[in-house]
């Protein structure tokens, strides 16, 4: 519904004091206001909606007439999501909450969970993701995109979202759940090494033992360290500084013996994985 004179005004703000010397005649001023919707107003329709207008009165309380006027939905905001918490993995901080609102989408209107987070000391918010209400069990969520060593906070809300035939997609956001501070501390390991094989140089060169195994992917990755012992022998580091690629060659081997070799990845914050399974060769 369209606004075509003023009624009575849910609300006034005092206009811009005049610019002084200090102030620039043309600089533009921003006024706001928030209106507390009366409980008449508020109601489950998603349909709804309160229209608004703007006007500038002298102080003689005339005024030239309506400003653009903007519609927003007065369907009731959905309560905040429940017991949200976080904890951090290899893979990022999890979130996760109560799933406790069994709302059935229509054709028209949809709910979704959306996760805010913005660093410690900035209140810069970036959206770190959104999923579909409605799900069996709790819910949960991975940010993936978090930097390690890093102080995060977060905060959740249900959204409603109104997509009419023809009409702009509408989303109607809910109470924001308190936020909670993370700090992505990365003690995780990067993965095991595995297809570690060992194979001895052949009869009349010099002797040693090339080393090949699956590369890992871990985006953090330092390098690898390699390991080797004999039967019935302690386990030694073969490489003072990590290795780069995932291949070695030991040349301090003697005919004869049986080595065992295994492998190990480190990132570059120095948290290493487990070692890999034994690959063993005996040097001919």
């Amino acid at each position: 519904m369209e606004l075509t004179q003023c009624g009575i005004p849910v609300g006034e703000v005092p206009a811009q004091p005049s610019p002084g010397n200090s102030q620039p005649a043309k600089q533009k001023g921003s006024r706001s206001y928030t209106d507390s919707l009366p409980a008449q107003l508020q109601s489950d329709d998603p349909y709804g909606f309160v229209t608004y207008a703007v006007e500038v009165l002298n102080p003689e309380g005339r005024g030239a007439g309506l400003s653009n006027q903007v519609r927003v939905s007065s369907a009731r905001t959905l309560p905040s999501p429940r017991d949200f918490a976080a904890h951090v993995t290899g893979q990022g901080v999890v979130l996760s909450w109560t799933n406790d609102l069994p709302l059935n989408p229509t054709k028209d209107v949809h709910y979704i969970y959306r996760i805010y987070r913005h660093p410690e000391g900035s209140s810069q918010q970036t959206l770190a993701g959104e999923i579909p209400t409605g799900s069996e069990g709790n819910p949960n969520f991975t940010d993936p995109s978090v930097e390690w060593e890093k102080t995060y906070e977060y905060h959740a809300e249900t959204v409603r979202v109104i997509a009419q035939e023809n009409k702009p997609e509408l989303a109607v956001e809910g109470d924001d759940t308190p936020e909670i501070k993370v700090f992505t501390h990365d003690v995780f390991p990067p993965s095991v090494p595995s297809a570690l094989q060992a194979v001895s140089s052949g009869p009349g060169q010099k002797t040693f033992v090339d080393l090949v195994w699956a590369p890992v992917a871990d985006v953090d990755l330092e390098g690898y360290n390699v390991y080797r012992h004999e039967v019935g022998g302690g386990v030694v580091k073969l490489n003072a500084e990590t290795v780069k690629t995932p291949a070695y060659r030991d040349p301090n081997v003697e005919s004869g013996k049986h080595y065992f070799y295994s492998v190990s990845a480190a990132d570059v914050r120095g948290n290493e994985s487990a070692r890999s399974e034994e690959a063993d060769e005996k040097v001919p």
